[in-house]
Formats: C-alpha cells, sequence, structure tokens
C-alpha cells in the first residue's frame, strides 16, 4: 500500500522569488515553454510503501503520524498526506495546476534520503506499527501557463531543469486528464523493479578467438583491456585448459584497469624530447615515471618521519610521538562529467574512506575543481555534455552534501576554469587524517574471516574502475549509465564511528575500503599474500536481482572490507549492534594463493593471486614533446611598454572578475569549515573574512598548540607551453603557499595527483612524462618528498556529432601537507594596520607567458615561469623562520595575476589601502623587458608580499639577510590602492570598493 507526503515550505510557496532554485526554474521554463509560467510550485515528496496487511484508516493515520514527528518542521512547512495516487492527482485548493512533474531517483538507485527515513521509522515506531517496507523521495513541480504547452518542451525542460537521465526519470500530467495507468507505473517501478537472479555464470569462450574476437569481448564487455593483455589471459587459460567465466575475466579487467594499477606510470617509456624547430634534443628511457620519477626521490630523502608511503591507502607521516597524521587525494572525473551531484558525492565519500582505511579519523577535507567556462552558449556545448554551470552546482552541492553530513571541515581547495574542461571536469578530493601511533594494523594471518561492513551492494558503480579507462563520448557515453553511483554519508559517519572504536579495542588485524573495482579489488588484493575464499551469495544486496559478478564488481558506496581473527569475530559483531552498522561475514582468507569465488556452493571462479597482481603484460609507450616557439624579445619588450594608469587599473579589474581568481566566498559558505572546532586559520580571512587564505592550519589536539598547515598549487594554463616547468611552479605554488601561513619545510610531505589526456598519443604522454620529471627533480631539489598520489588519464571527450577529440590541458595538483610547533604564530594574508612597510621578498622576471595579463591581451606566446629551486628554497626557509619568529605581520603569496592581484587581495581583506612603488621591486632580466606590465603582472614563482611593522623593519631584514627582499610600499589608512610606476608617475590608482566589486563578481552567471 503506497502512501504519500507532501511537504511545502510556506514561505517558498508565497514568496516565490526568496528561493534561488525556483527563480532559476522559472527563468529556465520561460526559455523552453517560450513563455512564462503563470506559477511554478516545488514540493517534497515521500511514498511509503507498506504492507498491506493493515486496514487504510490505519495506515493513513500512521502516515499522518509519520509526517509529523520525522518529516516537517510545522514551523515553516504544510504537509498532505493521503494514498499516493490520489494525493499526486489531486489539487490544492487554492492552486491553478495545468502541469504537474513529479521526478525520482530510477529504480535501483541510490536514495539515500529515503534510506534514512525508513530507518528514522524504526526508531519513532515500535514493532506493532504497520510494517513499513521502504521510502523512496521525489520532487513534484506544479507549473500553469496561459497557453498549452508540447510534450517535446515538457521533456526539454525536464532535461535541461529538473533531472540527469543517467539516474532520474520523470512522469508528466496533468490534473484535469492524465493517465492513470503510467502513472501508477511510474509509482509502483519505484518499489516492484528487481527479480531475483538467475545466479548463471557465463563462460566465455576465448580460448580459440581471433584477435579481433578478444579485441570486440573487451570492447562489448566494457573492459579496457589491448590485445596484449586480452592475449596474456587467453594464454592463461589455455594453461588451465579451460575458458573463463565473466567474473573471472571482469575480476582480471579491473585488477588491471588504469585506475587500479596505474599502467601508464609503470610502463617503459621511450621519450624523446624536441627543441621549437624540430631538432632532437633528449632521448632516454624511463623505467617507469612512478618508479623513477615519484617514489625514487622518495626513498633517496629518506625522511624519518615518513611513517608509509605509497604502501597504504593513504601517506602516513608522524604529528608527534604519540599520533600519524594520514592525507590522500583522489580524483571523481568521469562520473562527475555525467551526474556531477553524485559523481563528487562519491568522489569524497571515497577519499574519506581512504583514510579510514589506515584507521585513522578523517579532521580535515579539500577540495579542487576544474570546469569548462561558466557562461558557455548551448550551442558551443557538445551532444550528452552537460552545461558547466550545472556541473557546477552540482559538483558543489555533492561534495557539500557529504563532507557536512559526515562531520569533517573543508577547509581548503581551489576552483578554476577554462573551456578545455568542457567535457571532462576534473574533481579532486582529499581527505587528511589523525590516528594513534602504532594503530593502524597490518597483520592478517591465514584463518582471519573476510568481513564486509557498511553499505549494501546494488547494481550502482558496475565497471566503475575500468570506465574511468575509457574516453567519454561514443562508445565509452553508451555504456555510462551503470557506473554512476549516488552516496549515503550517513551510513558513513555510522561506520566511521565502528571502526575508530574497532580499532581502539584491536579488533581487526587489516582493513581496507571498497572503492574503485567493489569487493574483487578489495578481496584480491588483501589476500594478495596469502589466498581467499568468498562466499558472494552472503553479501548483503540493496534488492534482488544481481548477478553473481555484478555482486563481486558493485562499486555500491559506504563499504569497508576487514579481517577479523575468529576469536575476535563475537565482540566485533556486537560492537556492529551497537553502532547499527551491518556486517557480513562473506568468507576465509587462506594460505593456497588463489582467489576462490563461489556462490551458492556452486564454484564459479578460482585464479591465481601471482596471475591475477603480476600477470599484466608490461606497456611499453612512446612520448615525444616539442618545445614551443617563443615570442622574439624585442617584440615583447615593444609590447605594452608605455600605457596609460587607467589601462593597467581596467586589466586588474579584469583580472580580479575572472572566474579563476575571483572570490569563491559564495562557495565557501556552503562547507563547514568549523566542525570539530580545530580550524585555526580558514578558508576566508580578513577584517570581514572576505579574503582568500593562502592555506588552511589546523590544531587537531586540544592538549598541543602543534598544528597542521595544508595547501595546494595547480596551474594547467603553463602546461600548455611547458609541463615541465607548470609541474614545477605547482610544487613552487603549493610550498609557497603554506610558507605564507608559517609553514615549515622541515616537516612538509607533498602528494601528486596527475590528470591528463589519452597516454597512447606520444604528444600527451609526452607532456605527462615531462611533467613527473619536474616532480622528481623539484622533489629533490627541495628535499620534500611525496607520501601519496594518483593519477587519472583519458580525459578526452570525442564529439559524436563530429568525431572531434577533445582533451584537457596536462592537469597536476599538487597537495602540501605540514607539521608545525605552534599554530599561534602563523599570520593570515590580510593587511593589519596603515603605516607597515610592504616588502617584496623574491625576485621578478619577465614572465608572462601562460599569465592572466597575457589572457587578457591576447599574448599566447611568451616565457612560462621558471622556478630556480636553490634559491626559492633559501627564500622559503628564511621566511618561513621570520614568520615563526613573529617578524610578520601579514603575507601572501604572489601566483595567479603577480604582484598586482596579490596586493589587491590584500587590501581587499584587510580592507586598508596601500601604495606601491615598482621602480624598488627586484627585478632580473633584461633591461629592455622591464615594463611596468612586467613587473606589475610577472607571475614569477617563489615571491611573497609582506607586510612588516616599522620597529620589526631591522631584525627583518637581518632574518632575511641572503635572499631578494626589499621595501616596496606602505599600508595606508585611506581606501585608495596606488601604484607607482618605474618612471614614478602613477599608472594605477583605485578604491578598495571598486577592486573589492570586481573581485566579489560571480563565478557563474544565473543570466
Amino acid at each position: 500500500m503506497l502512501y504519500a507526503i507532501e511537504i511545502t515550505n510556506a514561505l517558498h510557496a508565497t514568496e516565490p522569488e526568496s528561493h534561488p532554485q525556483l527563480v532559476r526554474l522559472r527563468r529556465e521554463a520561460a526559455q523552453v515553454f517560450e513563455t512564462a509560467p503563470l506559477s511554478l510550485e516545488q514540493h517534497q515528496l515521500y511514498l511509503l510503501d507498506f504492507a498491506d496487511d493493515a486496514p487504510a484508516a490505519t495506515l493513513l493515520a500512521t502516515a499522518q503520524d509519520a509526517a509529523a514527528k520525522l518529516f516537517v518542521d510545522p514551523v515553516i512547512e504544510t504537509v498532505r498526506v493521503g494514498p499516493a495516487l490520489e494525493l499526486l492527482t489531486t489539487a490544492r485548493t487554492d492552486s491553478p495546476l495545468d502541469l504537474v512533474m513529479v521526478t525520482v531517483y530510477r529504480p535501483g538507485v541510490t536514495d539515500a534520503v529515503g534510506e534514512s527515513a525508513l530507518r528514522g521509522y524504526g526508531v519513532v515506531f515500535d514493532q506493532n506499527a504497520p510494517v513499513l517496507r521502504r521510502v523512496r523521495t521525489a520532487q513534484m513541480y506544479c507549473l500553469a501557463f496561459e497557453t498549452a504547452v508540447t510534450q517535446a518542451q515538457i521533456t526539454t525542460f525536464a532535461r535541461r531543469a529538473l533531472i540527469n537521465d543517467l539516474v532520474q526519470d520523470f512522469v508528466a500530467y496533468s490534473r484535469d486528464a492524465f493517465d492513470s495507468t503510467a502513472l501508477t507505473h511510474f509509482v509502483d517501478q519505484q518499489f516492484n523493479f528487481a527479480q531475483p537472479a538467475q545466479g548463471q555464470v557465463r563462460i566465455i569462450p576465448m580460448r580459440d578467438a581471433s584477435d579481433a574476437v578478444l579485441l570486440r569481448i573487451s570492447q562489448e564487455g566494457l573492459l579496457a583491456l589491448n590485445l596484449t593483455e586480452m592475449v596474456a589471459i587467453q594464454t592463461y587459460f589455455r594453461d588451465q585448459q579451460r575458458d573463463p567465466t565473466d567474473i573471472e575475466l571482469e575480476t582480471l579487467a579491473q585488477t588491471w584497469s588504469e585506475h587500479c594499477v596505474h599502467k601508464t606510470f609503470k610502463a617503459q617509456i621511450n621519450y624523446r624530447q624536441f627543441d621549437s624547430e624540430g631538432q632532437e634534443t633528449a632521448n632516454q628511457t624511463i623505467n617507469g615515471l612512478f618508479k623513477e620519477c615519484i617514489a625514487a626521490p622518495t626513498e633517496q630523502l629518506a625522511k624519518p618521519w615518513i611513517v608509509s608511503a605509497f604502501v597504504d591507502n593513504a601517506g602516513i607521516i608522524a604529528f608527534d610521538a604519540e599520533h600519524d597524521l594520514s592525507f590522500k587525494a583522489e580524483t571523481h572525473n568521469h562520473p562527475s562529467a555525467l551526474e556531477p551531484f553524485g559523481g563528487a558525492n562519491t568522489g569524497l565519500g571515497g577519499v574519506i574512506r581512504d583514510v579510514m582505511a589506515v584507521s585513522a579519523k578523517p579532521i580535515a577535507n579539500t577540495d579542487v575543481f576544474c570546469f569548462g567556462l561558466p557562461n558557455t552558449p548551448a550551442a558551443q556545448t557538445p551532444p550528452d555534455v552537460l552545461p558547466p554551470a550545472r556541473v557546477f552546482r552540482g559538483v558543489v552541492d555533492g561534495v557539500r552534501d557529504y563532507g557536512n553530513k559526515m562531520g569533517i571541515p573543508t577547509v581548503n581547495g581551489a576552483i578554476l576554469f577554462d573551456r578545455d574542461y568542457l567535457a571532462n571536469p576534473l574533481v579532486f578530493c582529499g581527505t587528511v587524517g589523525l590516528a594513534p601511533h602504532g594503530s593502524h594494523p597490518r597483520n592478517l594471518q591465514p584463518g582471519d574471516r573476510v568481513v564486509v561492513v557498511g553499505g549494501r551492494t546494488g547494481r550502482d558503480g558496475v565497471h566503475g574502475a575500468t570506465f574511468s579507462s575509457i574516453e567519454l563520448g561514443g562508445e565509452g557515453g553508451n555504456a555510462a549509465g551503470s557506473v554512476v553511483q549516488i552516496g549515503n554519508p550517513i551510513v558513513e559517519k555510522k561506520t566511521l564511528d565502528l571502526l575508530l572504536k574497532a580499532r581502539d579495542q584491536k579488533l581487526y588485524s587489516a582493513i581496507t575500503d571498497c572503492g574503485g573495482g567493489g569487493l574483487s579489488s578489495a578481496v584480491g588484493e588483501m589476500g594478495k599474500d596469502t589466498g581467499v575464499r568468498v562466499e558472494l551469495e552472503r553479501v548483503p544486496l540493496k534488492y534482488a536481482g544481481l548477478e553473481p559478478w555484478e555482486i563481486w564488481l558493485s562499486e555500491a558506496q559506504e563499504r569497508m572490507l576487514l579481517a577479523i581473527p575468529p576469536s575476535n569475530m563475537a565482540a566485533f559483531l556486537e560492537l556492529c549492534q551497537i553502532e547499527e552498522v551491518e556486517a557480513t561475514d562473506m568468507g576465509e582468507f587462506t594460505h593456497d594463493g588463489l582467489l576462490t569465488l563461489n556462490y551458492k556452493d556452486k564454484l564459479i571462479g578460482q585464479l591465481q593471486m601471482e596471475f591475477l597482481h603480476e600477470g599484466l603484460p608490461r606497456r611499453t609507450l612512446e612520448a615525444h614533446w616539442q618545445a614551443h616557439e617563443s615570442r622574439p624579445r624585442q617584440q615583447r619588450a615593444h609590447y605594452e611598454h608605455h600605457r596609460p594608469y587607467q589601462g593597467y587599473g581596467n586589466v586588474l579589474l579584469k583580472i580580479l572578475a575572472d572566474p579563476n581568481v575571483a572570490s569563491k566566498e559564495a562557495v565557501v559558505r556552503l562547507y563547514d569549515h568549523e566542525v570539530q572546532g580545530q580550524t585555526v586559520i580558514k578558508p576566508m580571512v580578513g577584517a570581514n573574512s572576505e579574503g582568500p587564505s593562502d592555506a588552511a592550519v589546523l590544531r587537531p589536539l586540544a592538549t598541543s598548540n602543534r598544528g597542521i598547515v595544508i595547501s595546494n598549487g595547480i596551474n594547467p594554463r603553463y602546461s600548455l607551453l611547458d609541463p615541465y616547468y607548470m609541474a614545477a611552479c605547482a610544487i613552487d605554488e603549493a610550498i609557497r603557499n603554506a610558507v605564507a601561513v608559517g609553514g615549515d619545510l622541515n616537516r612538509m610531505a607533498l602528494l601528486d595527483n596527475f590528470c591528463w589526456g589519452n597516454p597512447n598519443v606520444p604528444a600527451r604522454l609526452g607532456g605527462l612524462t615531462r611533467a613527473a620529471l619536474a616532480c622528481r627533480d623539484f622533489s629533490l631539489a627541495f628535499g620534500l618528498p611525496f607520501i601519496s598520489g594518483k593519477d587519472s588519464l583519458n580525459n578526452e571527450f570525442t564529439d559524436p556529432a563530429t568525431g572531434q577529440r577533445l582533451a584537457i590541458p596536462g592537469t597536476l595538483l599538487i597537495s602540501a601537507v605540514s607539521v608545525i610547533e605552534d599554530v599561534t604564530r602563523c599570520i593570515t594574508m590580510d593587511l593589519k594596520r596603515p603605516g607597515n612597510l610592504l616588502y617584496m621578498v623574491g625576485r621578478t622576471k619577465p614572465e608572462l607567458g601562460g599569465s592572466f595579463y597575457a589572457k587578457y591581451h591576447g599574448q599566447v606566446e611568451g616565457d612560462v615561469p621558471k622556478v630556480e629551486a636553490a634559491a626559492a628554497l633559501k627564500t622559503f626557509q628564511k621566511l618561513s623562520r621570520a614568520i615563526q619568529q613573529g617578524l610578520v605581520a601579514s603575507c601572501h603569496d604572489l601566483s595567479e595575476g603577480g604582484l598586482a592581484v596579490a596586493a589587491a587581495e590584500m587590501s581587499i581583506a584587510g580592507d586598508f589601502g596601500m601604495r606601491l612603488d615598482l621602480l624598488h621591486v627586484p627585478y632580473a632580466g633584461p633591461k629592455a623587458d622591464r615594463t611596468n606590465a612586467a613587473v606589475l603582472f610577472s607571475e614569477s614563482p617563489s615571491r611573497f608580499l609582506a607586510e612588516i611593522e616599522p620597529h620589526q623593519q631591522a631584525t627583518f631584514e637581518k632574518a632575511m639577510a641572503g635572499v631578494i627582499c626589499q621595501p616596496i610600499g606602505t599600508v595606508l589608512e585611506s581606501d585608495e590602492f596606488v601604484v607607482s610606476g618605474l618612471a614614478a608617475a602613477t599608472i594605477l590608482r583605485q578604491s578598495i570598493a571598486e577592486l573589492k566589486a570586481a573581485w566579489q563578481t560571480p563565478l557563474v552567471s544565473e543570466q
């Protein structure tokens, strides 16, 4: 028996203009229907599926009671309750409703709110209440028009404004004339869609298959395996004298996927480098980018405070004598391109589980997003690509939903926009965790039980690991529906609470998360050195109908895998019952070196662990990189040599309003960065909390002032000119952001996250190789180890209409974490006091290649900013010590927009003016290139603008002896931002109010 609860926000019903979403929907409706609706209402629906063994009056009374106790806030909401079909087809007495549209998640897609509502019912109502089998949520939109609308318009409006076809469905009808059969079927499908599984295992005939057939098997099965890999599998099963089962082939494809095994970073790469005229300048063979460029520097540096690097789900360093600090960042790009909310939602949930999988408590999140240009016209958006504004809103909402509900502060991040992210947005999510030292066990033994805890398994996420190895568009896009996932942060929060208690009671011997590849990956990796036997029919399911291979490959969220000694099982299951977390004993770790899969007492798959994990043929790849031709120096010198000051002011305002530079406060305020009470330096700082913090600072222990600095660096614009210096600048930026607040290089570690196009294209791989080489060189030069990382490749899209391939710019996110002794000595970037001196730390060079100044003048060529590691390291070390000694009042790093933007942001944050004199800015380079534009807007790395109190001037200069450091201005009481040029004349004069207005330009226009 289906009953519905309809909830309406009373304020939104009477004043729809107070609800931004309703305003946006009215605008969308006016565009699609070619006339503005007379009215547009939105109602939240809960569909309740009761058992049929109670009278209708009892069920109605129970639904009304549930609405009052669980769903409605009587202060701001009104409610209607009734049989589902009756309520859906009965209008409110005062509403002219010509069109009703109801949207729901498709059958089988996780409905986290509905699941929470069902649990809430079980808590509030006793066992004598009618049995409630399931709750599903829906949205109802009621529109009225003066003229008739068409079905085509209705469908267009639904898909453009209300639903994502991959995970949602809708039904539309008029309450005066509707198809009751269609509506009944639509509602019933929410509860009656799953059929019993057949439990059949298919044999894949491939022992005698030709190469063409092998490739077809890979493509049709969404396996993402090339011919060499398929032949290796064929050879293995020929030796076994049999064909593989579907679950065996799927397991191999998952384990050998780019996502799980990082084939490109382990491949042998033949790298050739050419100058701008095509002459070869370098030719070398690299024995694995990961091995030679990431792991080797870390091993060479051999920092004693590294607890674990590259072997666990997250990197681990020592925090103090009693605690360890973990850090991991990952991407969830393909899913976020298809379903932004779900992709970002589960992306953050997955990286939180990575920290849980090293037995740590998550204490902070950091997020970096890369989107297409926010206001890209619909005509310029390829078919099947979501508009960037919609991707933006969905990703931001998805991360907000998961982090806030988990009670983890989001303390740091960045948002970038570029046209080449249009079809392939990048969603980086990172999590920091804290755990007692030595509390993460790694002592799995044969005989330990295989236990899965947390969420149930559904069809969501099947083929997610292999799908991430396929370009979007074409065949990849056609198969996308099965890989989209929706998360449930409440289940993960309860699982976290369980695991922290189980850790402290030492109940498990090993732990990992079920991420990419699901149980297949988690069980296969955990049992790699022993062997494991799994009884798949024991796995708890969300609904019936999953075949064995789907159970094994599903990437349903909120699941963790543990190895538990038999002697601890009773205590662990009791703890699960207390914490209300489902746990299932699904098998045993063995000592036979085999992965054995059973289903209802039938052997359905068995693979040798050695072949599963070591049988992947190593790839040999070709990589080419050719230097760009630089603009002749004399042309650069002539460029913008003499420009009136009004021009420079206009340029600065344009750059401040650029969505890459403009304030991200509208997004920051959606995230909880105060929860857990450990955030010392927050994302927004200054007199009115309006300035952008360089880095986040946390004080995780109430008994100590020891803290953590978290920062990042990313600049894909430089990648178009030289990926080597793009990577170097990203490393430099992550370090200097940390240093700007007082971070300590002596206890700093790095994370790398590469996002690139198709590595089988030599030019793409050439850029990736060059960036990896920079990671090696500058890790060693700065003495900073990498402790964790991830790569996401094949970020390309094939436009099905034109066949054109669109690749992202090579993108590298560098994250830094630093342990500091005293958080009370950290500083922020906002100006503190009029009369204070402003010092430029670091030397400026005429490096406008890829800069924002170049962007607004059409200058593509030019020198990309280059990092001089020896000088930069000395600068970082001395400035860090000066800050820790209390000699610096405020400090801001120079990055996008150079000195002009950094200075403007400090004035905006502090609400004070400043006067700068470019003649005193330390400069290196040909005299002919020393222009006002170069000094003001150059993006040379390793530079800071520091505010020094006059009485600290001598002490500060002494502390900074041996590095480039020079006074270039003062803080003003007035609201004027004034810059004197190289010829001593004023070249820029703006009010702080003007700067602030430009900087606070909305990131995404609602027009």
